[in-house]
């Protein structure tokens, strides 16, 4: 997801404009919410169907991961050009392009016929989605006056980019039951074709046109392009073909270190450079970056081991779990909605307490599944981490705006490689690791396991020979009949393996969370004496003689 709150910039910069008509407000958030829904669906559509539509492609399971890779590769680095792009060509022109981007890609996908030609679509759909985010958080800033944008709108945009993921679910059975490919694209556009008319019908405030973009913007942006295109490659099929076997993901992975290396040799040597280095490695900023990821990590239980663990592991469809993404999507907004109101009394850090709190509890909970855990085992874990997941990022947000802020509209660019980076880039690590752990877990009680299966056990003896007279009238001999058994043995270990090394990955979840919440109640006690310190140190100056 990209974003781009540089109107806050500029409002703060010219007069402060005229309240907006209170009739006008609900239309623009409501404006906000069709821009995150139509880049949200656009983006999770593929993602979450990728094994119903892989044989309309005629694609294996490995080859479709392709589609992720190829529409995230150029979407996660462009946030860092369109801050710069919308100062420059003006709000209006921005939008216009956008939309119409948005939509011939979106007519592109219904043309997709095998696996290369979705792969083309996918990087073209990934390149024109990137902007729609970014309208989304300019409308929703534009409904609020300017002492609420960093607080409520911040809140409310943050919890948008909540929602696509399970209205994507909500919806897909009905959609490729319609067409397959075409049916969940078919949708894509049609958003698309209602969203045009809203930079009409309700235009934002054009801010000045300032020219920002040099030469050298363009070199450094190639070079973050390039290194954060091939790490969103790696991340999202190195777990499949893994990690260590294929050559060729080494080299891609080292063509992104060297071009992101470069890119900071770059800048570090530009008098107005694209991205601030320096400020970036202000420990406030490291600071800010290690939280995102952090959450990303936590926030992956939901969005990528949840929905695996059902689909892969226990075998449902969407259809069977649509409660569950109801519930998702419910307590997702209350979440945020709570969020919005204690941010507009100032609490921060108190917000991701409790956040923290929610989603240790729940990813504890869910560390229990066994191959009998069904989605109505999970109504209640799966609530408390949808409504710590809203809680979370706002706080964190919006110090990053008002830190970026402070030192000016330019270090929107630098702020926003911190938000790419442990937004999309940090979903990706998310899923591929919590992916690589469960493969890793799995190899493990695999092996414990089968090491008990000795056929001298008696209760072993026993359970092979009850799941080998299922073939009892079919099968006369003997060996054959064991074997059989045997066979049907090892799939329910495989099965319990798996169950495991999914506890394993959700037990992980809960203590990265709770390591977390320790980590933040100690920074909040240092920092309460550092205070006390400071406000008594001039007290005892002045005491003394």
């Amino acid at each position: 997801m990209s974003g781009d709150p540089g109107l806050v910039a500029n409002a703060e910069a010219n007069a402060v404009p005229p309240p907006m008509p209170g009739w006008k407000v609900p239309l623009y958030v409501a404006a906000s919410v069709m821009f995150f829904l139509t880049q949200g669906l656009g983006l999770n559509l593929a993602f979450a169907n990728l094994t119903q539509i892989q044989g309309t492609i005629a694609a294996t399971t490995t080859e479709s991961a392709w589609l992720s890779a190829a529409y995230m590769a150029p979407n996660v680095s462009l946030a860092i050009a369109l801050v710069k792009i919308r100062l420059q060509y003006g709000v209006r022109n921005f939008a216009e392009v956008s939309i119409l981007g948005f939509l011939l890609a979106s007519l592109l996908n219904l043309f997709v016929s095998d696996l290369h030609s979705a792969i083309v679509v996918r990087f073209l759909s990934g390149i024109a989605g990137a902007p729609l985010s970014t309208l989304g958080f300019l409308y929703m800033l534009e409904a609020f006056e300017p002492a609420k944008k960093m607080t409520v709108g911040v809140s409310l945009a943050m919890t948008n980019t909540l929602l696509a993921a399970p209205i994507t679910r909500l919806v897909s059975p009905s959609l490729l039951d319609y067409g397959e490919w075409r049916g969940l694209y078919t949708l894509e556009m049609a958003l698309a074709l209602l969203v045009m008319p809203i930079i009409y019908l309700l235009p934002l405030t054009p801010p000045p046109r300032v020219k920002v973009i040099v030469l050298g913007d363009i070199f450094s942006y190639l070079l973050v392009a390039i290194g954060f295109g091939c790490l969103a490659i790696v991340l999202s099929v190195g777990r499949l073909y893994w990690w260590l076997e294929v050559p060729w993901l080494g080299v891609v992975l080292a063509i992104a270190i060297a071009a992101l290396t470069a890119a900071i040799v770059v800048d570090l040597r530009r008098s107005t450079p694209l991205i601030d280095v320096r400020w970036l490695l202000r420990p406030e900023i490291l600071h800010l970056t290690g939280i995102l990821l952090i959450f990303r990590l936590i926030a992956a239980e939901q969005t990528s081991v949840v929905m695996t663990f059902y689909q892969n592991a226990v075998g449902l469809l969407y259809d069977q779990l649509a409660m569950l993404y109801w519930i998702i999507l419910a307590f997702s907004i209350v979440g945020g909605l709570i969020c919005t109101v204690f941010m507009s009394y100032g609490f921060g850090w108190q917000i991701q307490f409790v956040a923290l709190m929610l989603m240790g509890t729940g990813s504890l909970m869910d560390s229990q599944v066994t191959n009998l855990t069904r989605p109505e085992q999970m109504y209640i874990s799966q609530a408390l981490v949808a409504a710590g997941a809203a809680l979370f990022l706002p706080p964190s947000m919006s110090e990053g705006f008002k830190a970026a802020l402070s030192k000016g509209p330019p270090y929107l660019v630098t702020f926003f490689v911190v938000f790419t980076f442990t937004q999309s880039i940090g979903g990706l690590i998310g899923s591929a690791f919590y992916g690589t752990l469960i493969t890793i877990r799995e190899k493990f009680h695999s092996a414990v396991l089968t090491e008990r299966v000795l056929l001298t056990d008696p209760h072993v003896a026993d359970r092979v020979s009850q799941l080998s007279s299922t073939y009892g009238k079919v099968l006369g001999d003997s060996a054959l009949l064991k074997g059989e058994g045997l066979a049907l043995l090892g799939a329910q270990v495989s099965r319990e393996a798996n169950m495991l090394a999914y506890g394993d990955a959700f037990f992980v979840a809960a203590m990265i969370a709770f390591l977390s919440l320790a980590g933040l109640s100690l920074h909040v006690f240092f920092r309460f004496i550092r205070t006390r310190l400071a406000e008594g140190r001039p007290r005892a100056e002045t005491s003394n003689p």
